[in-house]
């Protein structure tokens, strides 16, 4: 245990001097949100059943900082440590190799944490920000969000080749679903046919279950999503047992 602390402090430090990892994870959506709501404010808007632009955005952009760890983050990193031999190495270690990916986990998670406690913060500091959901139930989504997430990013670095590839197939796969799941635009805002088209995407389910359950809504409304989400997840972790390699 003690040494997969330290490995966790150590993969912290390196994901703070990654200057890309930081942008997207704990800065680009404060600046989104602090971009729209110069323009748009967060006064109640019937066209968002009577909740404000910053109301849903927080956690819209919530799932998009969920979407940017697990399927660009841990992807990444994953294949760049393989190509390197960094865990090649660490298998070489006392550690054990479930101690080593956990590792990863946590670092993500913690770090997806601070991007929404974040925007939270900015959000209810600048702007007024309301939530009329439970914390714990928000919590408990935000949770089984990111385990989805991160087990498709586990998918994708045990079957892409290299790095390179990683990166290149990792953002043709997130960047289209970031515009097309309500992460990016509200999905009020998108045609009805690429909202027909975006039931299709796992970041929409994402969106739509920290949504609803921001706004106050129950579980029985979003079983659709919890399902989703819960296959990618058992999908993912299966698959990824199989697939991942450490050399």
């Amino acid at each position: 245990m003690r040494g997969l602390w330290k490995l966790t402090w150590t993969e912290i430090k390196l994901f703070l001097r990654e200057p890309v990892s930081t942008f997207f994870t704990l800065i680009f959506a404060p600046m989104l949100l602090l971009l729209f709501g110069s323009i748009y404010g967060n006064e109640p808007s019937p066209f968002f059943n009577g909740k404000g632009t910053i109301d849903i955005s927080v956690p819209a952009y919530t799932a998009l900082i969920i979407g940017t760890s697990g399927m660009l983050s841990l992807t990444i990193n994953m294949s760049v440590y393989r190509e390197r031999g960094i865990l090649r190495r660490l298998q070489a270690t006392p550690l054990r190799p479930q101690a080593i990916l956990a590792a990863q986990v946590i670092v993500l998670f913690l770090m997806t944490i601070l991007g929404m406690a974040l925007l939270i913060i900015v959000g209810k500091a600048v702007y007024g920000l309301r939530f009329e959901g439970n914390p714990f139930s928000v919590l408990l989504a935000f949770v089984l969000s990111c385990l989805s997430f991160f087990s498709l990013g586990f998918v994708l670095a045990g079957l892409l080749p290299n790095a390179r590839t990683a990166q290149v197939v990792a953002m043709a796969l997130f960047y289209p679903m970031m515009f097309l799941s309500g992460a990016g635009l509200p999905l009020e805002l998108l045609p009805t046919t690429i909202r027909k088209f975006s039931n299709f995407l796992p970041l929409t389910h994402v969106v739509t279950l920290l949504r609803g359950l921001w706004a106050g809504e129950s579980w029985s409304k979003h079983l659709t999503e919890v399902g989703v989400l819960a296959a990618i997840l058992v999908v993912g972790v299966i698959v990824s047992a199989k697939t991942f390699r450490w050399e």
